[in-house]
């Protein structure tokens, strides 16, 4: 059974930039100043779905600080992605309730199934995956959720028709 619920609104998916304008329409709304690293990672991430090599060095330029200040910065956060996110994304709860539930058995049979570890993207940019601490549905144990729609009392043989439903 999967139900909506609210969540926070997914970030907009990876466009590649066209040119230096796409990265400077978010830039130019920041002076540089040193309280301004976090937000410009946020609107970079809202924009392109993820940091890059490239955003990091054009944050860095901007700033007039290193990319290794930047990147260990945006790394600290477990707000930001580095890797490009797919299509759809699955999270698997590992909370309490879903732990004990067989969270971590249906982690692993997503990994099979994918053919990716927690913070990567398949191939074909269809799913990406992420293993979380808890998705606040402890009464519908274990939960996988794949964009905004929760899939309780997940099992693994469930699994793979539930990821079949997503393109």
């Amino acid at each position: 059974m999967s139900r909506r619920t609210a969540v926070m609104s997914k970030p907009a998916r990876s466009t590649t930039p066209s040119d230096n304008g796409d990265y400077n329409e978010v830039l130019r709304k920041f002076k540089g100043d040193e309280g301004d690293l976090i937000p410009i990672l946020q609107k970079m991430q809202e924009k392109f779905g993820y940091i890059s090599e490239e955003i990091v060095g054009r944050i860095a330029r901007h700033m007039k600080i290193s990319e290794n200040q930047v990147f260990g910065v945006a790394s600290f956060y477990s707000q930001f992605r580095f890797v490009e996110p797919g299509r759809h994304s699955v999270k698997v709860c590992l909370g309490t309730a879903c732990h004990v539930r067989g969270g971590r058995v249906l982690s692993e049979a997503v990994e099979r199934e994918l053919g990716i570890s927690p913070g990567q993207t398949t191939t074909d940019k269809r799913f990406d995956m992420q293993r979380v601490a808890c998705l606040g549905c402890c009464a519908l144990a274990p939960v996988v959720q794949v964009d905004d729609d929760i899939h309780s009392r997940m099992a693994v043989v469930r699994l793979k028709r539930v990821l079949a439903k997503y393109e």
